[in-house]
């Protein structure tokens, strides 16, 4: 149990409304059935309409919410923004906290690996010759990260993946047969940047694939060779990003889109749900569909 003036003090709410002498036990879902005073939930502006309708509970809301048509017998606290506030609740008072830094037993590790300050390395995970690792870096369990591979302070990477793996570059040779072509690069990883699960992140054929600082891979992901994935930008699960491809900073790619490979996705663009992408996208652009088009804003 957790008491609501402890989270009322770290969260420091724009306004409370109702009474902060109750205590918490749970985080769930906003439900306007709920009757447990013990549960604490939130609701953004999309839905803010919900709050009006809270039977019990504590909830976390927009500071924009009409104070006057809120339900007697539950407590609100406001936020400017309650979804940033509702993550720093599920930090602060939920989430298990990580292990500390250590090397599990079961890893290993190869020749000349630089290693900084405060990095946790997990079961099983294989880190090859010549890769450098900064300070509070996080692998989790099973991952494969090959030699070249240059991994910047406070980075986070999931479990089962695989980074600096051979990419899929092939040309034929005078018979028509494909042979590989090979790929002398790394992958870089720079400050912040977080991987989830289940992912593959392929080395440059030739200096290397970039993640820039902050950026987020999602779980199932596929990067390609020399690929830039840039500062702040999103691709999420099940996105296929073509080999050479650039990619700006602060863009959203949606699930199941898949980019072709020498293209530039500019600054600021979104690229939809399952969109197929085979040519550059301009700075703030949103393209959809298969093959993407830029989307027009009706009215």
């Amino acid at each position: 149990m957790i008491a609501l003036e402890n989270i009322i003090a770290h969260l420091k709410p724009v306004k409370v409304v109702g009474s902060q002498g109750v205590t918490v036990k749970q985080v769930l879902s906003f439900d306007e059935a709920n009757t447990d005073p013990a549960v604490i939930s939130w609701v953004n502006e999309k839905n803010i309409e919900k709050a009006y309708s809270a039977k019990a509970g504590v909830v976390m809301c927009p500071d924009t919410v009409d104070e006057s048509r809120l339900p007697a017998g539950c407590t609100f606290m406001l936020f400017k923004f309650p979804r940033k506030a509702f993550s720093e609740l599920l930090l602060a008072f939920f989430v298990k906290k990580r292990p500390g830094p250590g090397i599990s037993k079961t890893a290993v590790l190869g020749n000349n690996v630089k290693l900084g300050k405060g990095v946790f390395i997990g079961h099983n995970t294989i880190i090859e010759d010549d890769v450098e690792i900064g300070d509070n870096v996080y692998i989790w369990h099973n991952n494969s990260i090959l030699s070249g591979t240059i991994i910047r302070n406070n980075v986070q990477i999931g479990s089962n993946n695989t980074i600096g793996g051979v990419g899929f570059g092939y040309e034929k040779d005078e018979q028509g047969h494909y042979q590989a072509i090979p790929h002398i690069g790394g992958v870089l990883i720079e400050e912040k940047a977080e991987i989830g699960n289940n992912t593959c992140i392929d080395r440059a054929v030739m200096g290397y694939t970039v993640l820039k600082k902050n950026c987020k891979i999602d779980n199932l992901v596929h990067i390609a060779h020399g690929v830039v994935v840039g500062e702040n930008s999103l691709v999420i699960a099940h996105a296929m990003v073509g080999g050479s491809t650039i990619i700006g900073d602060n863009v959203w790619v949606a699930p199941n889109a898949a980019l072709i490979n020498k293209i530039t996705i500019g600054n600021n663009a979104t690229i939809g749900l399952g969109a197929v992408v085979v040519k550059n996208v301009k700075d703030n652009e949103t393209v959809i569909g298969n093959p993407a088009k830029p989307m027009i804003k009706i009215g």
